[in-house]
């Protein structure tokens, strides 16, 4: 502990620290928030109306979970814990109706919660059911509910906690979970300048130690195959960031495409307000989207969550949307649909078209996606464009397209 504020330092100073990849500067974990509390509402909402199956797959606690994973690094396998699993009987809220709904309203009051003690009330009211196999994995979700009260829970989390504050923490136990949020938290207030409110930043410092990508002290001591556990650690983690920046200039090829065709339909075509600063083929985005946001008919939260939309398209000079596009890269196919849908609950009027622009390679999981009875039953209109689609008919469609009904030609539906 005597070096904490130096182990800080380098972990915020390293560009391939999760604190530089995930916590800050990352445009999926920003949108995530609003998306992932839509979910958790729509779990609560199947667990009342007895829609909730009773396997993990297919529910829309697994579309929540998986929303989740797509948070980079940190968040791989939080789906694990939830996995419906026949010859243990676990976790037990799927055949189980009372722990079903016991379940289903700790995630109502947790979502409505206005303190932390209405959730510590909430955690151990649940905890006393003693539901087998339900533990405080389903921390993960409280922070996305609850970003500056409850820090993620894993087994990464857990092992880099032990190493920091020298202590034999054990996953699986929600006593447990409660005393390193203490601590956590504890620790996070006296070094708050220089980390967040926002618990996730401590809790990927805890992460980084736990897998080994950040030592504690010096590595002399290491033995060889440490020393070589770690150097693949390092490498893992190298080719996760160039794979990250390689799918970075996609996302960004594919949203100057959007906003040329938008701009030669004559539509006002917005790119999402943190994506301005960026740019493609030397265009800056600043210069091809418009500078005022069209006021909107709705709550500043979804306003600002709006404004998060990958390219928007307006009626010229008004606040009428035309066209939304989210742009997925190649994990994020669950929390764009989402997005598209929470908007479309917001703002539509039923003349919106909603796009996902995908990589070819995720066709087939899109389509798996948008057929399901969950999202079929909502009724937003969504269709899909392929990357390569977009590329290459890019420039026709600026030259022959008189409106918005020509992305049809390149559009499909699941």
């Amino acid at each position: 502990m005597n070096n904490l504020l130096q182990l800080i330092t380098q972990y915020k100073t390293d560009t391939q620290s999760v604190y530089n990849t995930w916590f800050i500067d990352n445009d999926q974990r920003l949108k995530a928030f609003r998306t992932i509390r839509r979910g958790v509402l729509q779990v609560v909402e199947d667990i009342k109306n007895k829609t909730f199956p009773n396997d993990f797959k297919g529910s829309s606690l697994e579309f929540v979970l998986n929303c989740i994973a797509e948070q980079k690094q940190v968040f791989v396998g939080v789906s694990h814990p939830f996995y419906w699993k026949p010859k243990l009987r676990i976790p037990d809220i799927y055949e189980n109706q009372s722990n079903n709904i016991a379940f289903g309203q700790f995630l109502e009051n947790c979502i409505n919660a206005k303190s932390e003690e209405q959730i510590i009330k909430e955690i151990v009211r649940l905890d006393a059911l003693k539901i087998k196999g339900l533990g405080p994995a389903v921390a993960s979700i409280l922070y996305f509910l609850h970003p500056t009260l409850f820090p993620p829970f894993n087994t990464a989390i857990v092992n880099g906690f032990n190493a920091l504050f020298n202590d034999k923490k054990k996953l699986g136990s929600w006593t447990e979970y409660l005393k390193i949020r203490e601590v956590l938290i504890e620790t996070n207030n006296k070094h708050k300048a220089q980390l967040s409110n926002d618990l996730g930043a401590i809790a990927g410092l805890c992460f980084e130690i736990g897998t080994q990508k950040m030592l504690i002290g010096n590595d002399e001591y290491l033995s060889e195959d440490e020393r070589n556990k770690l150097e693949k650690n390092i490498e893992k983690r190298q080719k996760e960031i160039q794979d990250e920046k390689q799918q970075e200039n996609l996302h960004s090829e594919m949203q100057f495409h959007l906003l040329k065709i938008g701009q030669s339909l004559g539509y006002d075509a917005f790119v999402a307000s943190n994506d301005r600063s960026r740019s493609y083929a030397g265009s800056s985005f600043s210069f091809m989207s418009p500078d005022k946001f069209p006021a909107i008919n709705c709550d500043k939260e979804t306003a600002n969550t709006i404004k998060l939309i990958d390219v928007l398209w307006f009626e010229k000079e008004t606040n009428n949307v035309i066209c939304a596009f989210e742009v997925e890269k190649s994990t994020s196919i669950y929390s764009g649909i989402l997005r598209l849908t929470d908007l479309s609950y917001s703002i539509a009027t039923g003349n919106e078209t909603f796009y996902l622009v995908v990589p070819d390679s995720r066709e087939k999981d899109v389509v798996s996606q948008l057929s399901r009875p969950s999202i079929k039953q909502i009724k937003t209109p969504i269709e899909y464009i392929l990357f390569s689609e977009l590329r290459q008919h890019c420039d026709a469609l600026c030259k022959f397209g008189d409106n918005h009904h020509i992305m049809r030609k390149i559009a499909k539906t699941a």
